[in-house]
């Protein structure tokens, strides 16, 4: 493992708002934030937009650390590196109360960095991250969790998933999302590490490039095979200088991102997307098609939904382990608002070390 490095692993959060009655809103809502407004809250997460695209249910905009996804009433920023994404908080709430938006959910997920020490305040320890959200969240918000998963008591484990949700109400809501089932939407975010060499290779621009980032991550997208993950997704991608991949797929309401950082000694790549709990066949394609572009030594899959944990489980091991990779541990709990998590980790068949 390197010393130092660039941290790939994504700091998540989720807002979510209720409370406009305007006619004129219905529809628009967050997106009626100006682009100013939205760099504001960026400047304080200390990221920028590269490219954005969107449609008529939201907007996704990649960035210099990840990405951000603007629906009507909900709002999520993914950043990697040593941002400090919760710091963007107190401002989007500003921003959606000027626009008679108040908060009603927030939900905040990270896997465990592979530098901790390198991260900046309120990222300094998950006990800060959460007392800096319940210190920025309005006391309506009074139904609280926050969770690490697996437990500590797994003293050596690699990956763990840090969760945190507040909600004004304990209903399990996903909304938002203009589906005819808002009760059968699933969340995956899947961490990989330990990306096989030789196709991290295709995340490398050749040595003095001055071909534009956009067109860059088209030709990688396209090469990698991240094209066919959903061929039916609008994709917005952008490849940096010397190294690295980000892009946003949209796909009428669902979104699906991915973001990678291939130098060895601390490969990271991250997959996400939303859709349908009933869709299996889909959700098996999907992780097969992820994990066959990275070949990853260890990974983790977390999955958040109203549905049977034990369904969708099965459904991302069944998936996983047809691919020569072998499930280490498996975590269920349940927050409120958000839904029942399951926490997955994975490695490499024989593999005798613990994730």
């Amino acid at each position: 493992m390197a010393v130092s490095g660039f941290e790939g692993f994504e700091k998540r959060l989720e807002l979510k708002f209720s409370g406009h009655d305007d006619p004129k809103m219905i529809g628009t809502g967050l997106r009626r934030i100006d682009f100013d407004s939205i760099q504001q809250v960026l400047d304080a997460v200390q990221c920028t937009v590269v490219s954005a695209v969107g449609n008529r249910h939201f907007d996704a905009y990649v960035l210099s650390e990840s990405s951000l996804f603007v629906y009507p009433t909900k709002i999520i920023i993914k950043t990697c590196g040593t941002t400090q994404l919760l710091k963007s908080v107190p401002i989007m709430l500003a921003h959606a109360s000027d626009i008679g938006l108040n908060i009603c959910s927030c939900r905040y997920t990270r896997g465990s960095f592979i530098f901790p020490k390198a991260q900046p305040f309120p990222h300094t320890s998950f006990r800060d991250e959460v007392e800096y959200l319940d210190q920025s969240l309005p006391n309506e918000l009074c139904y609280r969790k926050a969770s690490v998963m697996p437990s500590k008591k797994q003293k050596k484990s690699l990956h763990s998933w840090h969760v945190y949700s507040a909600s004004d109400h304990t209903d399990h809501d996903i909304e938002d999302m203009n589906f005819d089932h808002e009760d059968g939407i699933f969340t995956i975010e899947v961490c990989m590490t330990e990306l096989d060499q030789i196709l991290s290779r295709k995340f490398f621009r050749s040595f003095g490039d001055s071909t534009p980032g956009e067109v860059s991550g088209k030709e990688m997208t396209k090469l990698t095979g991240i094209n066919k993950i959903n061929p039916n997704a609008l994709i917005c991608d952008f490849a940096f200088d010397p190294c690295g991949y980000s892009m946003n797929g949209l796909d009428s309401s669902c979104y699906s991102t991915i973001h990678v950082t291939p130098e060895d000694g601390f490969s990271y790549a991250s997959f996400e997307c939303v859709g349908f709990v009933d869709d299996y066949k889909s959700i098996r394609e999907t992780l097969k098609r992820v994990v066959q572009i990275f070949r990853p030594g260890v990974m983790s899959v977390s999955t958040t939904s109203s549905s049977s944990s034990q369904c969708m489980s099965r459904c991302v091991t069944n998936a996983v382990e047809t691919l020569g990779m072998k499930r280490r541990s498996c975590t269920v709990d349940e927050f409120p608002a958000a839904g029942i998590v399951v926490f997955q980790t994975f490695t490499t068949a024989g593999r005798k070390r613990l994730v």
